[in-house]
């Protein structure tokens, strides 16, 4: 029997493509063709998020929450004024993040499956002045997409720097940093960008590099310290060799080859592809009379799915669908855990995969003793990817 599809937000399915070079012998991180590797994959790596030659790519070691903590380490000072848009679990993480390294937080708070609009941010920043604002893009633990472009707009109109945790949604969820005024765009590798986990990855503005530049105070992270890391990024951007930590070398190949096809396709085109997908994932749960966390289509991530059980069926039905070929997450948010599982639909993921997880779901849900007409969630998702 071949092995159940994973389909959870991250880790994800992998191309053969980018598999085979995490096979390949490890070559120097000082060889003349792993710097052409990594010279080319900060290039790309700006290309992906949309911003142009004057904004800074970082390439670290490490997860999402590193490039979570780099951000925040490097652009909060001590009593830093900082508002946490939160719509979820990682929006909670940035916060005490940013209490880590002493700015002051305030929380603009969505109850779970809701979601923050740029009018309420609006309203918020009218009542204090503050230095920065983060958003994330799409809180994988509610699967809640937010209006990046709109908050964005607000918050710069404001005066804020802005932070955005794109960690599940960079590579699918539109974005276009520059036009929309994002300094600082953060993700991991092991999501829609299509490498394994390891690699954290960042792009900043120039508002965010002058920030950085004109601190008061020492940077409070050792590794995370862009003045250790930007002479690394720009040697090997002019493809020259540099030391300071020794990167991950087959994950860079890698990353190299997922930017690549991003590229290739064409970032329109995988938007597109995305939200297609998603839309037929969301109708085939519909039609198996299953609710979601996100409380609106319009501010539901296309990245992943988070049904409700129905019910009399709790996370044992997640058991019935790895049997059945699906390996899926179960909840996350503290608040609503047990109420939910996560259905991860990004990166190289295809019709077919949508159609076997659905497939998946229905005969899991029969197993768990809920009625389901055969056929009705793929039938419903079929019409929405034609």
């Amino acid at each position: 029997m071949s092995r159940p599809r994973l389909m959870i937000p991250g880790p994800i399915e992998f191309t053969d493509e980018v598999m085979a070079q995490m096979a390949r012998p490890t070559p120097s991180h000082v060889d003349p063709s792993f710097i052409e590797v990594f010279g080319q994959a900060l290039e790309d790596l700006r290309k992906v998020f949309l911003a142009g030659p004057d904004y800074q790519p970082f390439i670290l070691a490490g997860s999402g929450t590193l490039a979570m903590d780099s951000a925040v380490a490097n652009l909060v000072e001590p009593d830093d004024r900082v508002l946490v848009v939160d719509t979820g679990y990682f929006s909670q993480r940035m916060a005490d993040i940013v209490r880590r390294y002493g700015g002051e937080v305030t929380l603009l708070s969505a109850p779970p499956g809701e979601t923050i609009t740029p009018d309420q941010l609006r309203d918020a920043l009218a009542q204090a002045d503050y230095d920065l604002v983060t958003i994330t893009h799409v809180d994988t633990s509610t699967g809640v997409l937010t209006d990046v472009r709109g908050m964005t707009a607000v918050a710069k109109g404001a005066g804020a720097l802005v932070i955005v945790d794109g960690v599940c949604a960079a590579g699918a969820e539109e974005l276009r940093q520059e036009d929309w005024g994002v300094d600082v765009y953060l993700t991991a590798s092991q999501k829609a960008i299509g490498v394994p986990p390891g690699l954290a990855l960042l792009v900043a503005s120039p508002g965010a590099m002058a920030k950085w530049l004109g601190r008061a105070t020492p940077v409070g992270s050792y590794y995370s310290d862009w003045n250790h890391w930007l002479p690394i990024m720009e040697a090997y951007e002019a493809r020259k060799a540099s030391y300071f930590g020794t990167p991950a070398v087959n994950l860079i190949m890698a990353l190299g080859v997922s930017l690549r096809q991003i590229l290739d396709e064409g970032l329109e085109n995988v938007f597109v592809r995305h939200k297609r997908l998603s839309d037929a994932v969301k109708a085939g749960i519909a039609a198996l009379g299953l609710s979601q966390v996100p409380t609106d289509h319009a501010h539901a991530a296309h990245t992943l799915t988070c049904p409700r059980y129905p019910e009399g069926v709790d996370a044992r039905l997640l058991k019935f669908v790895r049997e059945e070929g699906a390996i899926l997450a179960g909840g996350l948010h503290p608040a609503i855990k047990t109420e939910y599982f996560r259905i991860g639909h990004m990166g190289a993921v295809s019709r077919s995969d949508v159609l076997t997880v659905l497939g998946a779901v229905e005969a899991g849900l029969r197993r768990a003793g809920y009625a389901v007409e055969p056929g009705i969630a793929l039938a419903a998702a079929q019409a929405e990817l034609a």
